[in-house]
């Protein structure tokens, strides 16, 4: 997979098929759509890829909103390599790219840089200064333009289009196994371990600890996990939280991995989630936490 970092193809790689959106959290309604523009790549034997945008939209254009991402960019390239593709574009969000029209953005990189066949998006894509481009704006300019729109059917569960925003919703509930259902992975934080105050290491329970940087706040409490390094795939325990027994301030992940006891700091991790297990809590003293995490670790091995 050829990673372009603007839309000027190399010549192997014009004329094809090319999947476009924001595809945050690559969910199953985003493998929906890859997969059929594969599918039709495939068909007409020519090249394949995908489009995407970063930073992601919605976040350049709103700096208050921190908390956003379903996965990084590191992550989406590792997952969207699983369906080798031929190559990725990622287009710059920017404000000169934002203020492009909606026939500036099909004209400029769809028909002059990437030389796009046949393009595929999502029933509600939307692109051009202030999203006046839809699904209409692209049929409107197929032959102009020399190619061919495909929209996809949306991805339902039990009558619901799923959706990154859907995900959002159910990551801050909680609802964990049913994310990885419908993202058809484990949804997990990467990070590189930060240096902490070692209390967990004090009471018998050492942790790598986290930031959330910019990803989507879970619901607050402790999950069972398994723990991915370059090293080792391990079970293990994770609160996300301010620590209110301890009077914390700053949101971090604290994970306790089973079976490991070295000092993992300045490492990258990768903490998958697999079950929550009881909302964070403040405790009266050091005894009563620790007894809590015995039973944490009981449940989360369970």
């Amino acid at each position: 997979m050829k990673i372009y970092n603007n839309p000027n193809l190399d010549k192997k790689h014009c004329n094809g098929v090319i999947a476009i959106g924001n595809f945050d959290g690559l969910h199953l309604g985003h493998q929906k759509v890859i997969k059929e523009a594969k599918q039709k790549a495939k068909k007409n034997k020519i090249p394949f890829g995908v489009m995407t945008f970063e930073p992601v939209p919605v976040m350049f254009f709103n700096n208050k909103i921190k908390n956003h991402r379903i996965n990084s960019l590191e992550q989406k390239k590792t997952q969207l390599g699983k369906f080798k593709l031929d190559f990725l574009i990622i287009v710059k969000f920017n404000k000169n790219f934002s203020s492009q029209s909606a026939e500036e953005f099909i004209k400029e990189i769809i028909f002059k840089k990437s030389k796009c066949k046949y393009l595929y998006v999502s029933k509600n894509f939307k692109f051009g200064f202030k999203r006046q481009g839809n699904i209409k704006t692209l049929k409107k300019f197929e032959k102009k333009y020399n190619f061919k729109n495909i929209v996809t059917e949306p991805f339902k569960k039990n009558n619901k289009i799923i959706s990154s925003t859907f995900l959002r919703k159910k990551i801050s509930l909680g609802k964990i196994e049913e994310v990885n259902r419908l993202l058809n992975r484990s949804w997990s934080i990467v990070g590189k371990v930060l240096k902490g105050e070692r209390r967990g290491r004090k009471i018998g329970f050492p942790t790598c600890n986290l930031k959330l940087s910019d990803y989507v706040i879970p619901k607050l409490g402790v999950y069972a996990v398994k723990v991915k390094s370059k090293n080792f795939y391990k079970n293990g325990i994770a609160n996300i939280g301010y620590r209110p027994t301890f009077n914390g301030q700053n949101l971090l992940l604290e994970t306790n991995i089973f079976g490991i006891n070295k000092n993992l700091y300045n490492k990258v991790i990768s903490v998958k989630f697999k079950k929550f297990i009881r909302q964070e809590k403040k405790f009266r003293n050091l005894k009563h936490l620790k007894e809590q995490i015995k039973l944490d670790i009981k449940h989360a091995k369970k």
